[in-house]
């Protein structure tokens, strides 16, 4: 070495020592913070994935948080459905208690009727008390409103609708086939000489009836009405002849008449059987049809007069009055608003958002159109138990009987199939995202450790080498003697 100005060996370690030293800051600083990447300069392309998996779990996690949520929502709306069932169940008792009048006194009757307004009262006070952190539950808020509904529709319910961006949504109905009660027709305009006995029967009694000879068609007519709770047969005028139909519609429905003695020749002052109004038969039975149409284009499925459909977008059933449902006609409303929307997915979307209706469950709403609500069993009401009217009391209570029970089954299957799968299934999502997320971004503690340990061991070994070198040059003042 006989340069002195330019030290080329001191350099190398100079340069040596920088990379060395550069490197053991590098692991220093993966050791303390536990990651690979710290920087975008460390990994760009790794910082890119770990970034867009970083925001996936924070999209899965509050998918998680926000189904636990509505988990706990539609618990508390089930446990005042409880309270609610368990009372229409006592109101039923009592309403069953009511109809022996023979062998109960008038302030019996008074007492069950004053439970019976107390048990209704508190089902109001349950409808309208029942609240999660300030929202009300089941007094109609969590319902979905719709524009008015065509003369065509009696009843309608929306259990669930995707409003997207709160959009109103337009609903077509339109049926294609024809529902129908099953049908018996007795012709003729009296009895003859003899009388007549005849057996009617449907799906929800049946009862026998005898008509002195030369009854009249109206006498006969107004005698199959009176017995119409009992048989679930109604008489009306049609073409010259008594048509009985069920009162109700569809394939469970059916009409059987039969002639147990009287019936001649079929002259024209004798009664003829027949579902044709044109044969002549001794004993008949008719199947009604159920209603075949389409919500929104999708097929819809029928029973009776209700239609029902069940999509990732709408799922509601619609009931039609007896004109339309016999009839191929079509009706348009409108969802406006309403309902309850739970985002449980990873993103804002349609997909990832699930919705319900909870009903307004107020003695006013439970029941039907056709049959009358529940608090018109309250005192000084229609329904009243002191009343005449025990056999449609009835028939409420089990409508709203029915309500309730439908209303809780359809919460817990979405808390059960929905909330709860979403939650296990995110889970997993979860756990194996941060998996990939950890292994682009978090340090190997093993392989950081030995690299840590390499650089140190460089540093040192390079410093030695860089004292080394710089001491070199002092050889060339051998030569100046």
């Amino acid at each position: 070495m006989s340069r002195i100005n330019t030290n080329i060996a001191s350099m190398n370690a100079i340069t040596k020592l920088l990379g060395n030293n550069a490197d053991l800051s590098t692991r220093l600083k993966r050791l303390s913070s536990g990651l690979r990447i710290n920087v975008a300069k460390d990994d760009p392309a790794g910082l890119i994935g770990s970034e867009n998996l970083r925001s996936e779990m924070a999209g899965l996690s509050a998918g998680i948080d926000n189904s636990l949520r509505a988990s706990s929502v539609i618990a508390t709306a089930e446990g005042a459905l409880n309270e609610i069932s368990a009372l229409l169940i006592d109101i039923k008792g009592l309403l069953v208690e009511t109809a022996n009048k023979g062998g109960l006194s008038t302030e019996e009757i008074d007492a069950n009727q004053l439970q019976v307004d107390s048990a209704i009262n508190s089902i109001q006070r349950i409808a309208n008390a029942t609240e999660f952190e300030g929202m009300k539950l089941l007094n109609g808020s969590k319902d979905y409103t719709t524009s008015t509904l065509p003369a065509s529709i009696t009843d309608l319910s929306v259990n669930a609708a995707k409003l997207i961006d709160g959009a109103a949504m337009t609903v077509a109905v339109a049926v294609t086939t024809s529902a129908n009660t099953g049908v018996a027709f007795l012709s003729g305009a009296a009895l003859s000489t003899s009388d007549m006995t005849i057996r009617l029967a449907t799906n929800r009694g049946s009862t026998d009836l005898t008509f002195a000879a030369a009854t009249t068609r109206a006498n006969v007519q107004t005698a199959i009405n009176a017995v119409t709770e009992i048989t679930g047969v109604s008489a009306a005028t049609s073409a010259g002849a008594i048509a009985l139909r069920s009162v109700d519609f569809g394939v469970d429905a059916y009409v059987s008449v039969t002639i147990l003695s009287g019936q001649d020749d079929g002259t024209n002052d004798t009664f003829v059987l027949n579902t044709d109004n044109a044969s002549n038969n001794a004993s008949v039975t008719d199947t009604g049809i159920d209603i075949v149409g389409t919500i929104n284009g999708t097929s819809a499925t029928g029973k009776g007069k209700k239609l029902t459909v069940r999509t990732s977008i709408l799922d509601a059933e619609i009931t039609l009055t007896n004109a339309a449902a016999m009839a191929t006609t079509s009706a348009t409303f409108n969802i406006t608003g309403g309902g309850a929307d739970f985002a449980i997915g990873s993103r804002v979307d349609a997909i990832g958002m699930e919705a319900i209706g909870i009903m307004n469950v107020s003695p006013s709403s439970l029941g039907n159109g056709t049959d009358g609500y529940l608090n018109t069993l309250k005192s000084g009401q229609s329904q009243e138990l002191a009343g005449n009217n025990l056999y449609s009391a009835q028939r409420i209570v089990d409508d709203s009987i029915k309500d309730i029970s439908t209303l809780r089954g359809r919460l817990g299957a979405f808390q059960k199939n929905i909330l709860e799968t979403n939650i296990n299934s995110l889970r997993v999502t979860l756990e194996n995202v941060t998996a990939s997320e950890s292994a682009i971004r978090d340090a190997d503690f093993a392989a950081e450790t030995a690299a840590l340990t390499r650089a140190q061991i460089l540093v040192q070994a390079n410093t030695s080498v860089l004292s080394l070198a710089n001491s070199v040059p002092q050889s060339v003042l051998a030569l100046l003697g």
